[in-house]
């Protein structure tokens, strides 16, 4: 009789881990989550994006288990159309914002705004590169003047978006102000991510992990960039994909091959196949 995976939870990461380098998905990836999947294992994906931004890339494949949304701030479960777990940004959060819309308003240093809720975005100063992220993401938003436009309930993240000399002097700013109760990250030379204070995607993820009963040392989860590292540095198997930085491949106890040949395969075989299981009994007489 076949073994099952029914203990273990795996997530993955989407462009350039589930997804090759052309936002392709490799056929060996989806024949490998459906055999997991029919073997009782949980898999979801993991992303920046809104709900319904995912969604395309959830039904391309067969995962059964609800997705972590925006960074980690909610899980959304596709099934019942709800999110069954959100974490807000706060006051102090949102007052920070503001703050910066002010500073940052200046030709030479300006920065757009998007306030992402549930599944909605409100775009503060639109310019390339947020009108860029909505239209690659298919993302439902509408475009204000002032960040007082904006609705103060249900802040789930922010994204600051200008050029990379920008984004440093924002970065220097963050550095120096005393923390406002955020988690900030930087999700690309243009841009600048901030979720509540201790939110992340590992965050999601060991909180789906709770509600499915699956023991931290059976949750895996795989990603390719340094937006990746909180979520690597919380799971217990943590994977990255061949082309992740050697930084990335440094805190993961499984290196997978190159996304464009199929690098969730390797991790959901490596599962299958037993070793994942020999390699953790082999740590544990190790300590």
């Amino acid at each position: 009789m076949e073994k099952t995976f029914e203990n273990w939870l795996v997530v993955s990461d989407i462009d350039g881990t589930l997804n090759n380098k052309v936002r392709k998905l490799p056929k060996r990836n989806y024949d490998a989550i459906k055999k997991f999947t029919e073997l009782g294992g949980n898999f979801t994906l993991a992303s920046g994006r809104l709900q319904s931004s995912l969604e395309r890339n959830y039904n391309r494949i067969t995962p059964n288990q609800p997705a972590i949304v925006l960074n980690g701030a909610g899980i959304y479960d596709y099934n019942q159309r709800k999110m069954l777990w959100r974490n807000t940004i706060g006051e102090e959060g949102q007052s920070f914002v503001r703050e910066i819309a002010k500073e940052f308003n200046d030709i030479f240093k300006s920065v757009d705004i998007g306030v992402y809720f549930d599944d909605y975005v409100y775009i503060v100063k639109s310019g390339l590169l947020s009108q860029g992220t909505m239209y690659f993401d298919k993302a439902k938003h509408e475009i204000v003047k002032s960040i007082d436009e904006v609705p103060t309930d249900g802040w789930m993240k922010v994204i600051f978006w200008s050029n990379p000399v920008t984004i440093n002097r924002l970065r220097d700013v963050i550095e120096k102000l005393p923390n406002p109760d955020a988690n900030f990250m930087a999700s690309s030379l243009w841009s600048m991510e901030m979720l509540q204070k201790d939110t992340h995607k590992g965050v999601g993820i060991m909180k789906l992990a709770d509600m499915l009963g699956i023991e931290k040392s059976h949750v895996a989860a795989i990603g390719d960039y340094y937006n990746d590292w909180d979520m690597l540095k919380t799971v217990g198997l943590p994977a990255c994909a061949g082309q992740a930085p050697s930084a990335i491949h440094k805190i993961c106890k499984f290196e997978a091959c190159h996304c464009n040949k199929g690098c969730v395969a390797d991790l959901l075989e490596y599962i299958m196949s037993g070793k994942a299981e020999e390699d953790m009994a082999k740590e544990i007489l190790a300590k």
